[in-house]
């Protein structure tokens, strides 16, 4: 689960990481109330003005309506609300969000700790992640801080570090100091940072993420380390343990479809073929995916209807997968090992029936039990769907409706 970068520092706060104050609000008229608070708590004078939206780039993004930039500073308390009114409410593009942009529906009025003092700000990377490979957390740090990580590791590779934490005895101190030294730092701000990796780890392991990306951590003019923004990802597997976190989802950042298939139990991603497919098992589903493509067509979507497909789970993937208007064709792929074959065919028809006006070829591969009296089923229905029990022959169908 994807949360946004006020409530991603607010975890990180409650764990001892120093980060970046700021005001959330969702109406331009707050705004300037919100910059006279944080002027109250920290003395800053420029304040920064960051759409909330679960995509990077901001800062480079331009809101489609005014051509604002998504992260804009107000060096005084009379251009927050217009900095703010410019966000606000319009549509973002990022590299991250596509063409279509995300609507702004909050934004943050954050301090400026830019601010001029003894040495340099300096900007830093640093991500924490599971390596699947290695069966450990990684700390990913680098040097290249404000940059995509991704432009740092095609171009400059040997920028980035890589510490990686035993899980049987977690983060150790030469860990996290080889990771200062790596970054160049010394005396007060090296130590902050010591300090800084820990409180991080302690809030990824404790907050059950699967990501942290902190881009920049800023070290501060007067040797702070702060974390300037925040991704944060949460394992939706321990969000049971989590109900605190779980009430931060913003329904309203997810596409509504892949929203409407977590209500009714199916595991559903949009992507962005002509296809529209339905498989119990998401192995399955990958080689549903493969066939679509190598008989000539692309898939519409990711749709895992589960072991225990019924007449209710297959009406609520029809609904999904017809809600988008490029699907031309419907593959439906059903392994009957806990579900049995002639039960997702009754199902098929009952949907089929209850939906009504479905204009597109449907194709259904039946195998495993009772297959045969499932593709029976089908073909006695009446109903404009064709059955078929080999994969290739399902393939063959769905070449032939598409050509």
């Amino acid at each position: 689960m994807n949360i946004h970068e006020y409530q991603a520092k607010e975890i990180l706060k409650s764990y001892g990481v120093r980060v970046q104050t700021g005001v959330v609000v969702d109406d331009a008229s707050k705004a300037q109330e919100a910059a006279k608070k944080l002027n109250a708590e920290t003395g800053t004078e420029w304040f920064v003005v960051k759409a909330q939206i679960h995509a990077g780039g901001r800062g480079k993004g331009k809101v489609q309506e005014t051509g604002s930039n998504g992260v804009v500073l107000a060096k005084s308390l009379d251009e927050v609300p217009e900095k703010a009114k410019n966000i606000l409410g319009g549509t973002l593009v990022t590299h991250q969000t596509g063409e279509e942009g995300k609507k702004v529906n909050k934004v943050l009025i954050a301090e400026d700790v830019y601010y001029p003092g003894a040495s340099e700000p300096k900007e830093y990377y640093l991500s924490i992640l599971l390596d699947r490979s290695k069966s450990c957390n990684v700390i990913m740090a680098s040097t290249e801080g404000g940059m995509d990580i991704e432009d740092v590791a095609a171009n400059t590779p040997e920028k980035i570090v890589k510490e990686w934490i035993d899980p049987a005895i977690g983060l150790q101190g030469f860990q996290a100091r080889k990771i200062a030294f790596a970054l160049g730092l010394e005396g007060n701000a090296f130590k902050e940072m010591v300090k800084f990796i820990f409180s991080l780890y302690k809030a990824y392991e404790g907050s059950d993420s699967s990501m942290f990306e902190i881009n920049p951590v800023l070290k501060t003019s007067d040797d702070k380390i702060l974390a300037v923004d925040a991704k944060v990802n949460i394992d939706d597997n321990a969000l049971y343990r989590h109900k605190d976190i779980q009430e931060l989802r913003d329904l309203s950042e997810e596409d509504p479809a892949e929203v409407e298939a977590g209500k009714s139990g199916l595991s559903y991603v949009k992507l962005d073929g002509n296809v529209g497919c339905m498989v119990n098992g998401a192995g399955l589903a990958m080689a549903t995916m493969d066939i679509i493509k190598l008989s000539g067509g692309e898939p519409a979507n990711f749709l895992d209807v589960g072991g225990g497909a019924n007449a209710e789970t297959v009406e609520a993937g029809f609904r999904i997968i017809l809600k988008d208007p490029n699907v031309k064709a419907i593959l439906i792929n059903i392994f009957g090992g806990i579900v049995r074959c002639d039960r997702v065919a009754n199902g098929v028809v009952e949907a089929y029936k209850k939906i009504g006006n479905i204009d597109i070829p449907i194709i259904v591969r039946l195998q495993g039990t009772n297959a045969e009296e499932g593709a029976k089923i089908i073909e006695e229905s009446g109903l404009k769907v064709a059955s078929a029990i080999l994969l290739k022959d399902a393939a063959a169908k769905v070449k032939e409706v598409l050509s």
